[in-house]
């Protein structure tokens, strides 16, 4: 199981692991609170596709296929993520204000399709 939240929501137990998946450290979140067990910034889009993107809804199509495209050749990053998804469950943790089109949002529904590959 995937689920998503906010760097800024409190931590609760059936969080599972949690990853931070962003790039940056949350502003004004402390890491004793913010209780991340793994902040793998290698799989945030790259710095040219967030810029490239900024949180525009019209670019949202657009972004999610280039960062699919992107996770395709991001090998180490994605295999590590995957070995923590098939222990299950897994809290995908993000600092974006948009919580419908971000790119955890876009990380899940990637990871989501994969699902058959996760299980062995």
């Amino acid at each position: 199981m995937i689920k998503l939240k906010r760097a800024y929501q409190p931590a609760k137990k059936d969080d599972g692991f949690r990853v931070l998946v962003d790039r940056l450290w949350p502003r004004g979140v402390s890491k004793r609170t913010a209780r991340i067990d793994l902040w793998l910034k290698e799989i945030a889009p790259s710095a040219e596709l967030r810029k490239w993107f900024g949180h525009d809804p019209s670019k949202w199509t657009e972004f999610r296929n280039r960062y699919f495209r992107e996770l395709e050749e991001n090998h180490d990053a994605l295999a590590e993520l995957e070995k923590v998804v098939r222990k299950g469950p897994v809290t995908l943790v993000f600092g974006a204000r948009d919580e419908v089109q971000n790119d955890a949002v876009a990380l899940k529904e990637y990871l989501e399709s994969r699902r058959g590959d996760l299980s062995g």
